[in-house]
């Protein structure tokens, strides 16, 4: 029997309140088997002679524990065992906790139920634990031989899913099959606000639901929305699937099935997205997607886009057809992973215009890029004395407005350390011979320069420019009289071409020859540097009990000088004929290293003294807090600077003062915002043409300077946070930016880009920020949520009296989240010059509890367009969604 070794130790203890059960009668018929009831204890009689062999009884395979809050009552009679009050029966894995639970003995079955509490309240309901599976129902009957069970009403969680069933049968400790099932992802598992309703169902946990006939409710109301069959995965792995496209029409090119594609679950380190994209017109895009992580070593994504557009249609007069394509590429190492070597990826290139006449949604902020770059390096560190350092790196530039392209493949960088050859072997360097130091910088680089129509074929190989430059720069530091740090540095550079040009002038043509030599050539060039400086304090005390307790001044005034001597040995002349007049024959000067991969050398003679300074205001002033012990510093004034030159080797009617340039920064808001200033000041005057004259300004019937051009700007970002106790902000990796990895700004002054799927979600978590704490709060000490991001610019000019304001503008972005399911956005720019508004885009986006709702309307300009997005949260259901779009007419 089950508890034969355990009833002589069972103490019944009596309750304060007994509850009396009154035995019943089991409603189970004996000679009828049932799917829970062994069938070597059915009875069944026949006039057959019974067999003389005597039937093994059947064992438990583990010890059964139990215990209970209240009582523990044996009833001799029915053979059964009554845990009442916190009852608790454990077998195996498997955990059955309840209000009352009922142990037969002659069944080998258990029975669990809930019980009123003191407000007739049903509580203490059952709960079945096996592994990591818990299931919560009304009652529940399990059998120890067969391991089978009959669950009523069961409620259980599955990954993303909430199922709820009417009738549970347990098959095994992996297999259910239940009756009048509804499952659902909403939090709210007893009044949803949709679900799924199958007649039967197959359950494995963790793994899937297989249905049969199912059909989707929407706020209680059954929809047309039903399979004859379904298949729900349960895994919490990445999983492979297939992707269910968008439908859609636009005028330009029909209707379009688009994001429709396969999700390949590689591994735990990399996956593949493979999208498409067909319009009934005949265009189609293609992109692939892939994103892999190692933990403590690197992580990237790779994407590459292809799009073949047609528009309007074959045979019509405002039928065209081009395509376009973008690959991309990120890669970060772990700093830890090692720190001697380093590789990293910033990849974005393609066709100069894939931006603008993409279809592709999510690369609605992106083109106002007028540049895309890319860079692909590797860096290694080798230890010793000195270090040498290795680099090697190819880059690309591209100008989407002329496409014109730029690239280095590759460019190989080394460098030796500091090398102190006059130090002392123990102790700190000291004067001006002991500092002498000196490096090695060899820098190698094959550059080229093409077009988009050029691109990787064999004429952009052939324009390749490659050469090796080598600097050796040689410097030492020294103070004078204690208070002045004085510096000074030559700088030896030896340049190696394999590309030159030769000019000449060809009379019959009247033009310039260039005629491209290959071969070795070099050139050495040299300079020399000098610089003095100090920094001067001075402080003024207002009092520990004023508002304002102090104000220090900054300044660090310096002085520079500059000699490059002339490189007239590698010039040449040619002479251009005049055939009507001999005397406007002139000369023309020119070396074959113009053109070449680091430049000409210098021809001028030049000897230059620099002059600087540098301010900076900061107060003390007494902290608002009044438990703070120290006062606090603010910046009034950062490293506001006037620097010019005096050209000490100009010739006579040559300029030989500089313009003064004035450059600085005013905190507004301390570590917040920062307005930078700039402007140009002139002692030289114009004349009547508005050309620049050697004439000071004041003696031209003016000013002491002219003021030539200036500009503010500034860019700010503040949320409600920052007017909170503690409210930094967690800084955001721009790695995950779909807008940054596609060449654009993090900051969304260019608006948003939508997922694949429509929807604005970027931050799935949007709405899911300080939850708990929404819930706590009454609606009217409720804090709103905002986020404003704003940046202008303005330019003046007055180089040659122009007095104009060249450009002007200010651009804004930000977020409201209006209610605690309600967030509104938008992202524009006013041009303050021209007077009109710059791209613009709105936001709407609404949290429906299982759902997500979004709208993104830009509502003028050529891309003018418009995107309705409703769909599922989870990622499980996410294919369940309605998508509407107006996309722009990009015909050119």
């Amino acid at each position: 029997m089950l508890l034969a070794s355990t009833i002589a130790m069972a103490q019944e203890r009596k309750p304060q309140g007994e509850v009396n059960i009154e035995a019943e009668k089991d409603s189970i018929v004996s000679n009828v088997a049932d799917s829970l009831t062994p069938a070597n204890r059915l009875v069944v009689q026949d006039t057959i002679k019974t067999d003389t062999l005597k039937t093994k009884s059947s064992l438990l395979s583990d010890v059964v524990t139990y215990e209970a809050e209240d009582y523990m009552r044996l009833s001799r009679k029915e053979n059964r065992m009554y845990l009442y009050d916190q009852a608790q029966v454990t077998y195996e894995d498997m955990v059955i906790t309840a209000g009352l639970i009922v142990m037969d003995n002659e069944k080998n079955e258990i029975y669990a139920y809930g019980i009123p509490d003191s407000t007739g309240a049903y509580s203490q309901k059952p709960i079945f634990t096996q592994a990591e599976n818990t299931v919560r129902p009304d009652s529940i009957r399990f059998n120890f031989d067969t391991k089978k069970a009959l669950v009523y009403n069961s409620r259980t969680e599955q990954g993303a899913f909430k199922v709820r069933g009417e009738v549970t049968k347990r098959e095994n400790d992996s297999v259910y099959f239940m009756k009048n099932v509804r499952f659902t992802t909403s939090e709210n598992e007893l009044d949803p606000d949709y679900f799924f309703y199958a007649r039967r169902i197959k359950f494995v946990p963790n793994k899937k639901i297989v249905t049969g006939l199912v059909n989707m409710y929407i706020a209680d109301v059954p929809t047309p929305l039903g399979l004859p069959f379904g298949y729900f995965p349960l895994t919490d792995e990445q999983t492979s699937g297939f992707i269910i496209p968008s439908f859609g029409q636009t005028n330009a090119r029909g209707y379009f099935l688009q994001n429709g594609g396969y999700y390949f679950a590689i591994s735990d380190y990399v996956d593949l997205l493979a999208l498409g994209d067909y319009y009934t017109n005949g265009s189609y895009g293609l992109r692939l997607e892939s994103s892999y992580a190692v933990r403590y070593k690197f992580r990237g994504n790779l994407s590459f886009r292809y799009e073949n557009l047609f528009d309007s249609e074959p045979g019509f007069p405002d039928f065209s057809k081009r395509s376009v394509y973008n690959l991309r590429w990120s890669h970060s190492q772990d700093g830890k992973a090692n720190p001697s070597s380093r590789f990293s990826a910033s990849v974005n290139l393609g066709s100069s215009n894939y931006y603008q006449e993409s279809i592709n949604q999510t690369n609605s902020a992106n083109f106002l890029n007028n540049t895309l770059s890319s860079s692909v390096s590797y860096s290694k560190t080798f230890q010793g004395d000195p270090q040498v350092n290795l680099s090697i790196a190819a880059t690309h530039s591209q100008n989407t407005r002329t496409q014109q392209i730029n690239m280095t493949l590759p460019t190989v960088q080394a460098s030796i350390g500091r090398i102190y050859p006059l130090a002392p072997k123990l102790g700190a360097k000291k004067g001006l011979i002991e500092n002498i130091n000196l490096q090695y910088n060899f820098r190698g680089e094959n550059r080229i320069n093409t077009t988009d129509s050029l691109f990787f074929t064999s004429q952009m190989f052939r324009d390749a420019n490659f050469g090796a430059q080598h600097t050796i720069p040689l410097s030492t530091n020294f103070k004078i009289f204690k208070y002045l740090s004085a510096s000074t540095s030559a700088n030896y550079q030896e340049n190696w071409v394999f590309k030159t040009f030769d000019r000449s002038y060809d009379p019959i043509t009247k033009k310039e020859v260039v005629d491209t030599i290959k071969g070795f050539d070099s050139y050495r060039t040299y300079n020399f540097n000098a610089s003095l400086g100090t920094t001067v304090y001075g402080m003024v005390n207002f009092g520990k009990d004023k508002k304002i307790q102090a104000i220090r001044h900054v300044m660090r005034p310096s002085i520079s000088y500059s000699y490059n001597p002339a490189f007239d040995q590698y010039y040449d002349q040619y002479e251009v004929v005049n055939d009507l007049d001999p005397s406007l024959n002139r000369i023309v000067d020119y070396t074959r290293f113009q053109g070449s991969l680091f430049g000409a050398p210098g021809r001028l003679f030049s000897s230059s003294l620099g002059l600087s300074i540098s301010n900076t205001l900061e107060a003390k002033v007494r902290d608002r807090d009044s438990t703070a012990v120290e006062p606090k510093k603010i910046t009034l004034l950062n490293n506001f600077s006037m620097s010019t030159a005096y050209n000490l080797a100009a010739k006579e009617g040559d300029f030989r003062l500089s313009p003064i340039s004035l450059r600085g920064s005013v905190p507004v808001i301390q570590n917040k915002l920062d307005v930078n200033l700039s402007a140009n000041l002139d002692i030289y005057a114009l004349d009547n043409n508005n050309q620049k004259i050697n004439k000071l300004n004041i003696n031209n019937g003016g000013s002491l300077f002219r003021f030539t051009a200036a500009n503010v700007s500034f860019g700010y970002s503040f949320s409600n946070k920052d007017f909170e106790k503690g409210g930094d902000e967690e800084d955001k990796d721009k790695m995950d930016d779909e807008t940054f990895r596609n060449g654009g700004r993090p900051d969304d002054l260019f608006g948003k880009a939508p997922n694949l799927d429509g929807s604005l979600y970027e931050d799935e978590d949007a709405f899911e920020k300080n939850k708990d704490e929404k819930k706590d709060n009454e609606w009217y000490n409720y804090s709103i949520p905002w986020d404003v991001r704003v940046a202008y610019t303005m330019t003046y000019n007055n180089s040659a009296r122009q007095n104009e304001i060249s450009s002007h503008s200010i651009m804004f972005s930000g977020d409201v989240e209006l209610s605690p399911k309600w967030i509104v956005g938008a992202s524009s720019g006013f041009d303050l010059k021209k007077q009109g508004f710059t791209y613009t885009q709105l936001r709407f986006q609404r949290d429906l509890d299982s759902w997500r709702m979004s709208f993104n309307w830009i509502p003028f300009s050529d891309r003018s367009s418009w995107n309705f997005f409703i769909g599922i949260k989870s990622s499980v259901l996410s294919d369940i969604k309605y998508d509407k779009r107006k996309e722009p007419d990009r015909r050119l």
